[in-house]
């Protein structure tokens, strides 16, 4: 059910939406696959950067066991202030700082890690350097992003109707802005990373409805429709009125099924 706009932005928490809506249905799968494909090792020392509420920092957390340490490194204090409500152990650190500017020495970590948030930062050459700068000799990186709306279906279709239906600038969807698996490689390499390799990874998302899909969205991540966060009650019905449209061949007895598709780099 569509509900009044003030659900869609008076919100008290928006870390907590994410937590709420998003970390179900995104980043909790896919942060079990990114964990296997990591592969990190129990006594490791892990940092995992934009670890957001830590939906992959938990995970990351029982595999390296009370021998290890993972580290959530964030920039957002709501973020961090959900995550460690939702885990507190004696393996587990959580910082709040900037990917651009980390707060530890050179070599610190066996293996880094970063589920969609490359994508986000201003300077994803700096981050990449940071990320190798933290890294011990060897140490792996392994880092997501999602693939462009060419290949994530009901994202495009979303992208389009906010295309028709609102101004230009809200259909910039940033967690898809780097989606170009060549990109990414130049950005590893640069950064000084060797042994470079981007997989496809894919899973599908479950929402009871594409309007719910759109509502979720705009709760767990108002800065992805920044736009639509701020407009009226009117802008959302017409817009979930468009998508319940477009949507429909995506749409089973369960509700709306939504193939995602990421790239996963591993490198050295």
């Amino acid at each position: 059910m569509l509900t009044a706009a003030a659900d869609w932005t008076a919100r008290a928490n928006r870390a907590e939406d994410y937590e709420r809506y998003l970390v179900p249905a995104y980043f909790g799968p896919f942060a079990e696959a990114l964990v296997a494909f990591a592969a990190p090792w129990p006594g490791e020392r892990v940092l995992d950067v934009a670890c957001g509420t830590g939906a992959l920092t938990r995970r990351l957390a029982q595999r390296i066991g009370q021998s290890g340490h993972v580290t959530g490194l964030d920039v957002n204090a709501d973020m961090l202030a959900v995550a460690r409500g939702l885990l507190h152990a004696p393996n587990v650190d959580w910082r709040e700082a900037s990917a651009l500017a980390m707060p530890f020495a050179d070599g610190t970590f066996d293996l880094v890690t970063c589920q969609q948030g490359l994508q986000s930062f201003p300077d994803r050459a700096a981050a990449m350097a940071e990320m190798r700068r933290v890294l011990r000799p060897g140490g792996r990186l392994a880092l997501a992003c999602w693939r462009s709306t060419d290949f994530n279906p009901v994202w495009k279709l979303l992208e389009e109707a906010l295309g028709r239906l609102m101004v230009p600038a809200a259909t910039v969807l940033p967690p898809l802005a780097l989606g170009d698996a060549d990109e990414l490689r130049r950005l590893a390499r640069a950064g000084g990373f060797t042994d470079v390799a981007v997989r496809i990874d894919g899973r599908l998302a479950r929402f009871p409805s594409p309007g719910e899909f759109v509502r979720r969205t705009v709760l767990g991540a108002p800065t992805m429709l920044r736009a639509l966060a701020a407009a009226d009650a009117d802008a959302h019905r017409r817009l979930v009125d468009e998508v319940t449209r477009t949507m429909a061949p995506y749409v089973d007895d369960i509700g709306l099924a939504v193939p995602l598709a990421t790239h996963v780099l591993l490198a050295r």
